[in-house]
């Protein structure tokens, strides 16, 4: 249990060095530069729900955590217009899938996330050009259903 708890991104303390947060959580799935410093990322996807992001400061030093796939976050987070596919990996990691409909001229990328433990669905449209032009939730209504 103790290791679990460990390896748990959310657990992580502010002011942890990158050295301590690697030893604790293992290789991240990503790791991004920011402009002021850089991010480790731990994605759960395709399977899980959840992306953790570890921002550490120029210090080398974990300055936030945050777990992204939150419902909550999406409308101050999520930059119509703005963003584009580096911007969307940055933030939510590599989606479980990418694929098109026929009413969209582009793709839509698409992580699974628990909302209030119901199982959601979070779609980011992004046009030929790699912008991103919309997004949109709903119900996770497939009928292959993973574990809790």
């Amino acid at each position: 249990m103790l290791a679990a708890c460990a390896s748990e991104p959310t657990r992580l303390p502010p002011g942890t060095s990158r050295d301590d947060a690697l030893r604790q959580l293992g290789q991240p799935t990503a790791v991004y530069l920011l402009g002021d410093g850089e991010r480790l990322q731990y994605s759960r996807v395709p399977a899980g729900f959840e992306v953790n992001n570890v921002d550490l400061g120029a210090d080398g030093r974990v300055r936030s955590v945050r777990q992204v796939l939150d419902e909550r976050l999406f409308a101050s987070t999520i930059q119509t217009g703005v963003w584009r596919e580096a911007d969307v990996l940055r933030t939510y990691g590599r989606p479980f899938e990418i694929d098109r409909v026929s009413s969209f001229d582009g793709t839509v990328w698409t992580w699974r996330y628990k909302a209030i433990n119901e199982r959601r669905l979070l779609y980011i449209y992004i046009d030929p050009n790699g912008l991103v032009e919309r997004y949109h939730t709903g119900d996770d209504l497939r009928l292959e259903r993973l574990p809790s």
